[in-house]
């Protein structure tokens, strides 16, 4: 059908228009905490600067954590001609989610015996986020669209309101964790505020490698938590980011999944690899499902791969290959685990150091939670006044609260940062 012409002043109306973005209204979104740290630090241009705030493992030089493992399993990968011709499912490559499985079920989990597990490779650990997100928000509750609620610790990662909030969940609410008096978990408090939550609620919790804090739940706390999710019908979602970059042993990380596994609990696992493997530019992530029965594996399964075609193109597998290699090959994992146990251990090095340091100069407060806590991540416990005196008087970039990265403490700078410690507690405001 023609559409009869307008006047010629409408039609130069309609020209006028065109030259209007649909985009004018547009807003510049937020900076993070994260991003806006990091720019300011790039500007910087102060002799010793220090960026705190980062994610990635870093080694004594300041550089990203590689292995010489992944090098040579990466270059024996490219002479493989069968490698290239291989297309995985849009669940990822097989060999590489059941070792990821067994890491955090168990090997001879009863779950697995029963078929009841669904693995799914994806994007990293963002993208294992968001594809939980989707299964909750669709069948988390059948009788209608799930939007929460959601309960997220506090702090954490602020990453994972934005991701739950795309999905479509919007009832995301927080239940307290760290506490800055007792320098780490508040059992009392999370137990307190767990005891009040909607029944069948979604809790997000670390299994291990908490951020940014660094503080984790022990095997006792998790039996307690435990008992009160199993009594309440509360879905757990369980984190391992950096697995096992806190005591260089997989499956001891792994711990609380197995436990509530053992116990019969449905729930979701978000791995990822990328750290742990220094495939920081290859993210490596994984989304374990933990089910009831075999019966319903089917159903979920289809769902995941629905909602995967929607969000991601084909995976990339390269460093999918390179975890499934070192875990399914005995000689592969025991080297793995050497290198990896030296970076914990320069990180505990780190902690120790610095707590000496700061003990030395006269430093306020007790500094023993730096020792007692592993892993990439650690809480000062600081205000907002302190941590604007770090970043701008001395140059030390750190997260709010105080929560920084370990490894990105090295030789050349942790005396002039254990100083900047001790000025901002000392410094009368």
């Amino acid at each position: 059908m023609n559409r009869p012409e307008g006047n010629p002043e409408e039609k130069g109306l309609d020209q006028n228009k065109g030259d209007i973005s649909v985009f004018r209204k547009t807003h510049a979104a937020d900076l993070t905490a994260e991003s806006r740290l990091l720019s300011a630090f790039r500007k910087d241009t102060h002799a010793c600067r220090a960026y705190l705030a980062g994610r990635e493992c870093l080694n004594e030089n300041g550089e990203s954590f590689h292995l010489g493992l992944v090098q040579k399993i990466k270059q024996q990968m490219s002479r493989d001609p069968t490698l290239s011709s291989q297309h995985p499912s849009v669940l990822g490559l097989s060999e590489f989610t059941r070792m990821a499985n067994e890491v955090a079920v168990g090997k001879s989990s009863k779950a697995l015996v029963e078929n009841r597990v669904l693995g799914i490779q994806t994007p990293g650990f963002t993208g294992a986020v968001r594809l939980a997100a989707e299964l909750l928000k669709s069948w988390y509750d059948a009788t209608r669209a799930w939007d929460g609620p959601l309960y997220l610790s506090s702090p954490c990662d602020d990453m994972l309101a934005d991701i739950f909030q795309a999905a479509g969940i919007r009832d995301i609410c927080r239940f307290r964790y760290w506490c800055d008096e007792q320098r780490g978990v508040c059992l009392e408090n999370l137990l307190e505020d767990l005891e009040v939550v909607p029944e069948g609620s979604v809790i997000i919790l670390s299994a291990s490698g908490h951020y940014p804090t660094g503080a984790d739940l022990s095997q006792d706390q998790w039996q307690i938590i435990t008992q009160l999710a199993v009594r309440r019908k509360l879905f757990l979602v369980l984190l391992l980011p950096t697995l096992p970059l806190c005591s260089g042993d997989p499956w001891r990380e792994a711990w609380p999944v197995q436990y509530c596994v053992s116990l019969g609990m449905e729930l979701f696992c978000i791995q990822s690899f990328s750290h742990s493997f220094g495939l920081h530019g290859e993210a490596v992530g994984h989304l374990l499902c933990v089910l009831k029965n075999s019966s319903l594996l089917r159903a979920v399964r289809s769902q995941a791969e629905k909602l995967a075609q929607t969000l991601w193109a084909p995976l990339c597998t390269t460093g999918a290959h390179v975890v499934a290699a070192v875990l399914s090959n005995p000689a592969h994992l025991s080297e793995w685990r050497l290198e990896v146990k030296q970076a914990v251990e320069r990180c505990m090095l780190v902690r120790e150091v610095l707590r000496e340091r700061l003990r030395l100069l006269g430093t306020p407060g007790n500094w023993d939670h730096l020792t007692q806590q592993r892993g990439l991540y650690c809480c000062l416990a600081m205000n907002g006044q302190q941590v604007d005196f770090l970043e701008k008087q001395r140059h030390v970039y750190v997260l709010p609260g105080g929560c920084l990265n370990i490894s990105a403490i090295n030789g050349r700078n942790i005396d002039y940062i254990a100083e900047s410690i001790y000025q901002c507690l000392t410094t009368p405001p």
